[in-house]
Parts: C-alpha cells; structure tokens; sequence
C-alpha cells in the first residue's frame, strides 16, 4: 500500500541515499508539448538538503528539457526504485528550480555535492517537495549494482570550462528545448568562485 509522508524522514532519506540511480519527469504546460523523464546516477550528484528540500546536479552531455520546463512551469517528479535489497518506491512530486553556474546561491550549495567541482555541471536542480509518498514497488526487478561508469566522468573530466561552454553552446537542444523553450542559458554562465 502506498504511503503519502509529511516529510523526508531519516528512513526515507537512508533509501534515498541508497540507491544507485533515481528518475526525473517534468513536462511543458502545452497539452501536446514532450513529456521527459531523464536517469540520472552519478555518484555524489543528489543531496537531500533538509525534510522538504532534494538537489541534485544537471551535467551536460545530452539536451536541456528538465531545465526549461522548470523554467517555464516548477513541476517536477523524482522517483527512486529499490532494485536491490526490500523492494520499494519513493517520489517528490514538487517545484522545482535550476540555479546557474553564476547565481549568487551557487557557492551555498555546491558544497553538497562531491561531484561539483567539474567543468560538466550546468546548474544544481533544487527542488522543494510538495507531495512525499513511497508504494510497495513488488513488481520491481531485482538487480545488481556492478559498478558505476566511468564514462561522462571520463569524457567531461578533460574539458576546460572553455571548452564545455563551446560543447554547450553547439548542441542544437540546450538553449531551446523540443518544444521552442527557453532552456540553459547561453553562452554557458561561468562558475561564481
């Protein structure tokens, strides 16, 4: 049976923490606009900051959807699935926002992550919860966490911040969405120190 919580508790929070990889959907207001749901799972990339409050960091490597429909709109679902251990599911249904490279509130949480410190990092996603609930999540498989890859790290980790903002600055679904919204700003604001 599903469970709607008044907060991210310890126990919630220890799942979170936990796992391997959670899912982002947010979606356009425009009723025939893209629907998106992104993975993400870098280790060191999500910080639970209080009991209403999850960020988490947008790397580059594919387009911007997640960034300009919180622009255009806050609505966002994080969701994380047990595929190890006792199974279960956890979503945020909340609002959220995406503090650039350049915001005056970036240095206060870039601390959070252990992956900051990389030329990769777009914005840090905060996202403040409206709505806390975890299911049974039966019917998710059972799976082994191997190892994490090594590969966006890798790929990104030999760029300047130069050369990311020109990376950025060429992919066609960074500055605009599929849908013509305004997504991360270019060129690429440079990281406040």
């Amino acid at each position: 049976m599903g469970r709607v919580h008044e907060r991210i508790d310890d126990r919630l929070r220890s799942f979170i923490d936990a796992q391997h990889v959670f899912f982002v959907a947010t979606a356009p207001l425009a009723g025939d606009g893209h629907v998106n749901v992104s993975p993400k799972g870098r280790a060191g990339s999500l910080a639970v900051l209080d009991d209403r409050t999850v960020a988490y960091l947008d790397f580059g490597g594919s387009g911007a959807e997640t960034v300009a429909h919180l622009r255009e709109n806050g609505r966002i679902t994080l969701m994380w699935c047990a595929f190890e251990g006792p199974p279960n599911i956890v979503r945020v249904h909340g609002r959220g926002e995406p503090v650039f490279r350049d915001d005056p509130r970036w240095a206060g949480l870039v601390g959070h992550f252990a992956a900051a410190d990389e030329p990769a990092v777009r914005a840090i996603v905060v996202v403040t919860a409206e709505r806390v609930s975890d299911s049974c999540g039966f019917a998710v498989p059972l799976m082994e966490h191997r190892e994490d890859r090594s590969l966006h790290a890798d790929f990104f980790g030999r760029k300047t911040d130069e050369q990311f903002a020109e990376y950025c600055a060429a992919k066609e679904r960074v500055g605009v969405s599929l849908d013509g919204l305004p997504a991360l700003p270019l060129p690429l604001p440079p990281r406040t120190a």
